[in-house]
Parts: structure tokens; C-alpha cells; sequence
């Protein structure tokens, strides 16, 4: 999910607007923003309250729009969404969740894949190939770009220093609490929707390898820029049991979420 709106900024890059215009630009971007009276996420058990600009709303329905063609029919009874702007944060995540009935974790992810590239103009993976190949550069800046214009998808983020191959670098970001993760109290969906496929399009179709690792202690996330990622059996969030309390999904029986084995 990360990927999309990602290529989305290199597409509109502010670097490419005058000194004004991006003072403009950036104010529209970042305007997302947490309305809990601290200005920090609220503790872990509680969900966070947003403010969500039009640029968020926008975001939110397009990639919504584009997943309902691969979601389940809503439940009976529930009217449905047409516009872009007709999509909340809330019906964002419920749109994922019918992604995922009847699908194996392969599929699910998937799915995600196809509709990254239904987002990209002709010719996009090959092109950040040759704008950021795998160098501590783009990794850095990647990394940068990624706290203002994800705060819309994961919430607040801040950039963090990382060591890779011995190298120290500042292409790690640390999500203090994910958005997506807390809304849907759902493993399976983290993973399978969020994690392995944002990985696997940086990594194979952009060429710029990442890693993510979510904390389901906290609901916090590291998402590293220039590691490769390990197989999904070496991963330790392929190990991770459902959030049984929370989740409608969950199966508090098994000792690993049941979307993970699938």
C-alpha cells in the first residue's frame, strides 16, 4: 500500500514546483493531521482520531475505488459508495477486508500488486529504476519523502538512523503507531495487504529494496529503505497470532493468525 502513494509523489514532485508553489504543496500534503488533544497517538486499545484533508480523502477513495473491484459484495443493506470523496478512513480499511474474504495470502497480495500497477502511468517501475537505483541516496531519500506524504495512510512518522551492510544511513522510518494497523486490529491484513506486498513491489518492480517490521505489541512499525527483506518463512511476522480481543476475523484456537497460513 506504502508503494502507491509513494510513486504518486515522484510523479507530482514538489522539486519540479516554484519555491511557492511547494510551500503551497506541502501545506495541502501534511494537512492530515491527529485531533487527540496531546497531538500524539492515543494509547494502544484506544483509536486515534484524525483530521483527514482533502488531499488524504482522495487518496483514500482512489485506492479504495480501485480495490472494489476485487472486494466481496458489502454486506446487505449497505448503500454504495460511488464518488471518490465518498470514502472515509473507516471504509478504506472495510473495502480491504472484503479483499481478503475468499482469498489465500498469495492471493491477497496478489491482488494488492495488480492494483498498484493499475495506479502507475506506463513505463513507472522502469522509470524510479532509473531515477533511484539502489543507492544510499534513494534509500535516504525515500525515506524522507515518506513521513509527510504517508501520514494519511500510517499516521505520524519520523526519519531514523539505520545500519545496513555496516553502512549507517538515515533511511529507516519509524511509524509510531500505523494507522491502517489500528483501525483494522487485523494481522493478516497488516501483513498480507501492507507489508509483504509493499516490500515485494519496492524490492522487485522498483528496484529499491525494503524492509518493514511491524511491532504488534505497540502497533508500531519500522520500515527500513535499502534492506532486502527475508523470505516469509524467516519472517517473524509470518509467526504473529491474531489480536483476538479486537480483530472480527480473529481465531483465538490457533497459535499463528489463520490469514497467514492460508
Amino acid at each position: 500500500m506504502v508503494a502507491l502513494g509513494l510513486q504518486a509523489t515522484h510523479l507530482i514532485s514538489p522539486q519540479k514546483l516554484p519555491i511557492r508553489k511547494q510551500r503551497t504543496f506541502s501545506n495541502i500534503v501534511i494537512r492530515s493531521s491527529i485531533a487527540e488533544p496531546s497531538g500524539e497517538p492515543a494509547p494502544l486499545g484506544q483509536k486515534t482520531k484524525y483530521n483527514d484533508g482533502l488531499f488524504a480523502k482522495a487518496f483514500m477513495g482512489l485506492f479504495a475505488r480501485k480495490m472494489e473491484k476485487f472486494a466481496a459484495a458489502p454486506k446487505a443493506g449497505t448503500e454504495p459508495k460511488k464518488g471518490v470523496f465518498d470514502y472515509d478512513y473507516e471504509s478504506f480499511v472495510e473495502v480491504s477486508k472484503r479483499v481478503m474474504q475468499g482469498r489465500s495470502r498469495l492471493q491477497q497480495q496478489q491482488v494488492v500488486r495488480q492494483v498498484l500497477l493499475s495506479m502507475l502511468p506506463p513505463g513507472a517501475p522502469a522509470q524510479f529504476r532509473k531515477l533511484f537505483p539502489p543507492t544510499k541516496w534513494a534509500a535516504e531519500f525515500n525515506a524522507a519523502l515518506t513521513v509527510p506524504f504517508f501520514y494519511w495512510l500510517v499516521g505520524p512518522s519520523e526519519v531514523v538512523e539505520v545500519e545496513i551492510n555496516g553502512v549507517k544511513q538515515k533511511s529507516g522510518v519509524h511509524i509510531k503507531k500505523c494507522r491502517y494497523l489500528e483501525n483494522s486490529g487485523c494481522v493478516g491484513m497488516c501483513v498480507n495487504m501492507c507489508k509483504i506486498p509493499t516490500q515485494d513491489f519496492f524490492t522487485n518492480e522498483f528496484g529499491l529494496p525494503l524492509t518493514m517490521i511491524p511491532n504488534f505489541e505497540d502497533m508500531s512499525c519500522e520500515m527500513v529503505y535499502g534492506q532486502v527483506p527475508p523470505s516469509f518463512e524467516e519472517d517473524e511476522a509470518s509467526k504473529q497470532p491474531c489480536f483476538a480481543e479486537i480483530c472480527s476475523m480473529a481465531n483465538p484456537k490457533s497459535s499463528v493468525c489463520h490469514k497467514l497460513q492460508a
